[in-house]
């Protein structure tokens, strides 16, 4: 038998029965799986650089909004926060890379949220 110690979707365990496996499972409590979920979006992450594939980005949205469920955040507000963040700070839709910057370093720096070395 495989060892995982991974968080799977709900369907998992059924579709490895139906295959006529057999799996151990384990019900998390939610501060349990929230740390398991942060981890998935490490996997899903690293999945989706490799393959480009649009599953892969429906797999981290996934993780994503059940992450946000767990700490209280409802999809809709989440939504209105990005809403709210490229209404001020806009999208990425323009493909913008920053260089460089000759102003004053920290109001960039708060702007980013970054530290310069």
């Amino acid at each position: 038998m495989a060892v995982y110690n991974k968080a799977i979707r709900d369907r998992i365990p059924d579709i490895i029965k139906e295959s006529e496996n057999d799996c151990v499972i384990k019900q998390l409590s939610n501060d349990d799986f929230l740390l398991e979920l942060e981890k998935k979006l490490e996997e899903e992450l690293k999945e989706y650089q490799e393959s480009k594939s649009a599953e892969e980005l429906a797999d981290i949205l996934e993780v994503i909004y059940r992450i946000s469920e767990l700490r209280g955040i409802r999809r809709t507000e989440l939504e209105t926060i990005q809403n709210k963040k490229r209404s001020e700070r806009g999208g990425f839709e323009k493909n913008l890379f920053l260089i460089e910057t000759k102003d004053k370093l920290r109001f960039i720096q708060k702007i980013l949220k970054t530290e310069f070395y």
